[in-house]
């Protein structure tokens, strides 16, 4: 098991969790985790596939290798780095430039162009090798990191009486100096996300996650190429299910800006994310951020299918136990809905290119907190779509508010000051084109 030790980070989410605590203790559990009917779980959003490799033309990152929806993994192509003077291990998720991003198979991301505004810490200058032909007949140039993350806290998420707030927490890898997921290379301005998800030469350690980012279910290193031919290495990582414009999706979660997000998403904690630009800034001048929708009351229940938010991930989802390829038990329960089941804004196949274009890795959490009254009427029930939360938030406070976590009580809705790096994979049933409704009057949906 991991060493215990840096446990400065705790601290710094001390305020969030009493807050959270606060809240909890007055909404109380009333009827949000009675089964619902069968005309609510009609309208819930389901999870499409749930078994067997998606289909290569439902992902938008274009170079994994396969999602495989009965272990809950994607497998992406694993690259060569070095960090401190010691090998490390990076995937390559998004880029700003669209031609390389088509090149390389992620996600166009172009508002990551402006990651670096009032931060310059959320990107960090790498530069890559210039091996010989002989040395690299065909293959990646290894990248020289500036900092990496350290991977040998060991992750602890000790559910708390009702659940969710944890009693206790420590995020499982903290960025060392240096290190941000966001890379410019030396002489280019072009931002990738490229998390570093492995250190070392191995063996690597899958089940506690000494070496490896908690969401690393396995790795293999290829040896030399044969002759003409060129060997890949790779990485299995768990990946998180959600829902985009009504229908679900999976993406993959690396990076939080907070200690108590960094446990909850089994990512790496990395301080500097925290003021990339910038807290609600969406679609405005200067965001490099978009927003994704969680609940933190939402109904509980491994078999609920009105099941979502934090309450429910740490109830049903395992949140408490490593992730490993061994504990079926956690994979079974992720696969049937055991996740957050956030809902995301703009994604990659929406229709409007607009939207399609404002995607962005960097997601600002907007949290909304269900209230007594939903709550004891079970209206508390699974969201799917970005509009359907607007409008809701917007016309009606009496049932969803947002959470203010300086006080832990009810705040207007709108950003959390919460910020996770999660690069968006594919889709497990139809790809969402079109949110499934107009934008209220006066909600927080850009009027533009």
């Amino acid at each position: 098991m991991k060493s215990l030790k840096r446990r400065w980070w705790l601290a710094a989410a001390s305020a969030v969790l009493v807050a959270v605590s606060a809240v909890l203790a007055t909404v109380g559990s009333g009827g949000a985790n009675a089964a619902p009917s069968k005309t609510a779980a009609a309208k819930a959003g389901g999870l499409g596939q749930l078994t067997g490799l998606l289909p290569r033309n439902h992902l938008t990152e274009e170079s994994a290798l396969q999602v495989d929806l009965s272990k809950e993994t994607v497998r992406l192509p694993l690259y060569p780095g070095t960090a401190y003077g010691k090998k490390v291990w990076y995937v390559l998720l998004d880029a700003s430039d669209a031609g390389l991003a088509h090149d390389l198979g992620v996600n166009y991301a172009p508002k990551l162009a402006n990651i670096a505004i009032s931060d310059p810490a959320a990107v960090q200058t790498v530069t890559l090798g210039s091996p010989t032909p002989q040395q690299n007949p065909f293959g990646p140039a290894v990248v020289n990191f500036a900092g990496a993350p350290d991977f040998s806290p060991t992750r602890i998420a000790t559910p708390g009486p009702t659940g969710f707030p944890l009693a206790k927490f420590q995020p499982g890898s903290v960025a060392g100096p240096g290190y941000s997921p966001f890379i410019k290379i030396a002489g280019s301005d072009v931002v990738y996300n490229a998390p570093i998800v492995a250190s070392g030469d191995g063996p690597f350690d899958v089940v506690h996650h000494t070496n490896t980012e908690d969401r690393v279910l396995g790795i293999h290193i290829a040896g030399p190429s044969a002759p003409g031919q060129f060997a890949e290495s790779w990485v299995d990582l768990l990946f998180v299910k959600g829902f985009d414009a009504g229908q679900p999706i999976v993406y993959l979660s690396t990076d939080a800006g907070q200690p108590l997000t960094a446990v909850l998403e089994r990512s790496t904690y990395v301080p500097a994310l925290n003021n990339a630009s910038f807290n609600g800034g969406d679609d405005f001048l200067g965001s490099a951020r978009e927003r994704l929708f969680g609940f933190i009351n939402g109904q509980t229940g491994a078999a609920n299918p009105q099941a979502q938010g934090f309450v429910h991930l740490v109830k049903d989802g395992f949140a408490s136990a490593d992730a490993s390829a061994g504990n079926t038990a956690m994979i079974d329960a992720l696969r049937n809905g055991g996740d957050l089941l956030n809902v995301f804004g703009d994604f990659p196949t929406l229709a409007d290119p607009r939207h399609a274009d404002a995607y962005s890795p960097l997601w600002d959490a907007q949290l909304g907190l269900w209230t007594p009254k939903a709550v004891a009427a079970g209206l508390n029930t699974r969201q799917i779509d970005e509009n359907q939360v607007f409008n809701l938030a917007a016309t009606r406070p009496d049932l969803l508010t947002g959470v203010d976590p300086a006080t832990g009580k009810p705040a207007p809705y709108g950003s959390a000051g919460v910020d996770i790096n999660c690069a968006v994979i594919g889709y497990t049933a139809q790809a969402p084109t079109a949110n499934l409704a107009p934008p209220a009057p006066n909600s927080q949906f850009p009027p533009r």
